[in-house]
């Protein structure tokens, strides 16, 4: 049983999971019509023998009646992620529907859960990642083999400024652009990688960091890198880091009458932390980052996507945390 299986994370585990051999049913969100799911089908490529099912993965008996509808299953593989990070969205999906899921999936006979966390999570400042620990304690607790899957950075996340550097513009860098480095991993790496924890019992019962392969890039490494593939002239525009915190503190000042504006504190609190932590593995002695502790896993590089994105060979569409958009400045 898979779920979150329409984010490309989930998508990706999905094929993997069928190409493995494994008999494989996922849930998508209720309401959608034949044509809604024969697209869906199509766009993420998915086989015609994996069971895609509508349920309400927030609802227990909607999950439990029109998801697992009372047959048995062996693992639970689960990508949910609230879709923005702030509070009331993480806390709704990325612990309460986590824990829905989990109860219905042990009474459906599921010895083994599979969960797609994040490497944030180490450092928890954030409401989201408070959320997602909390679930991965309660996984922890449930007497599942489970297998905690923490990747470091998708390359999605990291290509929001392809198009405005093909349009001529200046890279945004926050600082000088060395603040925070990543090992970006692929949906379709991550997706083996997912697939391979059901399999490989040295993945069990593991909280398990995975980055993609070669070494940490920097925000100006991934610059420089798209200046080079399209021919010209490095040209950076730095973004203080202080902006954040500028605009977090008005936001949060007005925060404390308008939920709008509270949530929009939470994003600058998101932005910020993107901005200045590294997405590696942390060292708890030394409270450092570490490049060479965080393991790598597949053949794909963000380079290679960025090459692949410039000559139309790949696209991508970025979520709510996404901070630049297109060809537009900074937003949050």
């Amino acid at each position: 049983m898979v779920l979150g299986a329409t984010g490309t994370a989930g998508q990706a585990a999905t094929r993997a999971l069928h190409h493995s051999g494994h008999h494989v049913v996922c849930i998508v969100r209720p309401g959608k019509s034949e044509d809604d799911i024969s697209a869906l089908r199509h766009a993420a490529n998915l086989a015609d023998e994996v069971d895609i099912r509508q349920a309400d993965v927030s609802d227990p008996e909607s999950l439990k009646r029109d998801g697992f509808r009372g047959e048995h299953f062996d693992v639970l593989v689960s990508c949910l992620a609230s879709r923005t990070g702030v509070p009331a969205d993480a806390w709704a999906i990325d612990h309460r529907a986590q824990s829905t899921a989990l109860a219905t999936a042990m009474a459906s006979g599921v010895h083994h859960a599979v969960l797609l966390s994040a490497i944030c999570v180490q450092k928890p400042l954030l409401a989201f990642q408070q959320a997602k620990l909390a679930f991965e304690r309660e996984l922890i607790d449930s007497g599942l083999t489970y297998s905690i899957v923490r990747p470091t950075a998708f390359f999605k996340s990291l290509s929001g400024q392809v198009e405005r550097v093909r349009a001529g513009k200046p890279f945004m860098l926050f600082g000088d652009g060395t603040l925070t480095a990543c090992k970006p991993i692929s949906d379709d790496d991550l997706g083996k990688f997912i697939a391979s924890c059901i399999v490989d019992p040295a993945r069990h019962n593991k909280v398990l960091p995975i980055g993609g392969p070669g070494d940490a890039i920097t925000l100006r490494e991934q610059g420089e890198h798209l200046f080079k593939l399209t021919g010209q002239t490095p040209r950076f525009r730095k973004v203080p880091v202080a902006m954040f915190d500028a605009v977090g503190a008005v936001l949060t000042l007005l925060g404390k009458v308008s939920k709008s504006c509270a949530d929009k504190a939470e994003l600058a609190r998101i932005g910020r932390y993107y901005a200045t932590e590294s997405m590696l593995t942390l060292d708890p002695d030394t409270g450092q980052y570490d490049a060479a502790a965080t393991p790598s896993f597949g053949t794909e590089t963000l380079f290679d996507f960025y090459a692949a994105l410039l000559d139309g060979t790949a696209s991508v569409k970025r979520g709510d945390h996404a901070i630049f958009r297109e060809t537009k400045e900074p937003e949050l």
